[in-house]
């Protein structure tokens, strides 16, 4: 698990074209809602395979929140070989983001 939110996103291009489980992670360092959803975050990659985590500092004019069509935040974007499998929005469980880990790491 990342610990800190990368303030250098990728271009929307490179996310789409990793190959494998990738959990694209937006929010802030500063934000109540995402500190307090790292336990949980935590918790569920805890228990599951090893995966790509992209933590993304989000905000106004930032490209890639944007492309994803973030509003809120954390924003969860669970994906496999670029293409986006499931989404969480403000998790409050540890059993939501297990499952959603579980649609990208296991084969469809």
């Amino acid at each position: 698990m990342n610990d800190s939110y990368a303030s250098q996103e990728p271009a929307r291009s490179e996310v789409d074209a990793l190959p494998g489980p990738t959990l694209v992670e937006f929010g802030a360092p500063w934000c109540g809602i995402c500190k307090a959803a790292q336990p949980l975050i935590a918790q569920a990659l805890a228990g599951t395979a090893p995966l790509r985590h992209l933590k993304i500092e989000d905000g106004s004019g930032r490209p890639l929140g944007r492309s994803f069509g973030v509003k809120l935040w954390p924003t969860l974007i669970f994906m496999r070989d670029g293409q986006e499998v499931g989404r969480l929005v403000r998790p409050t469980r540890s059993e939501d983001i297990a499952r959603e880990l579980s649609r990208i790491v296991q084969p469809a």
